[in-house]
């Protein structure tokens, strides 16, 4: 069953971007050496991950901050 990102916990979200993180990098870097991805299409999509795990958790932000 495929989760929502916006239902997960802060401390999921905090987690899932270290672990985008950590693959874009692994992937970046094989690319930088070998010059080939199995599908290139993943630095992308990581990319845009981030940034929805990043705007969810500056919404956080901004609610808890004007409650």
């Amino acid at each position: 069953m495929k989760v929502k990102l916006s239902d997960l916990k802060d401390s999921e979200i905090s987690q899932q971007l270290v672990e985008a993180t950590k693959q874009i990098r692994e992937n970046r870097f094989q690319y930088a050496i070998a010059r080939t991805l199995e599908n290139p299409k993943v630095i992308r999509d990581l990319k845009k991950k981030i940034a929805r795990l990043k705007t969810i958790q500056r919404e956080r932000e901004l609610s808890k901050g004007s409650k």
